[in-house]
């Protein structure tokens, strides 16, 4: 049984947020995974979570990129 990464793109929907999902959605297709990918643009919970620069990477609840646009292998390599 696999289980499904939780993939989500934080930002208010500007291009580069738009190609950090698209990215995101090349890296799980790559990798043959099950991930639920989802894009938050409500800034209150982007402060939330304490992200300060758009647009943010947040993989199964950590943080793990924000202000910068990561390339498919970047995110990969943080999907496990």
């Amino acid at each position: 049984m696999t289980d499904t990464v939780k993939i989500e793109i934080l930002g208010m929907g500007c291009k580069k947020c738009q190609q950090m999902e698209a990215n995101a959605r090349e890296a799980v297709a790559s990798r043959n995974l099950t991930a639920e990918v989802v894009h938050i643009t409500d800034m209150m919970q982007i402060v939330e979570r304490g992200v300060m620069a758009t647009p943010a990477l947040v993989v199964n609840d950590e943080v793990v990129s924000q202000g910068k646009i990561l390339t498919p292998d970047e995110i990969a390599a943080h999907l496990g």
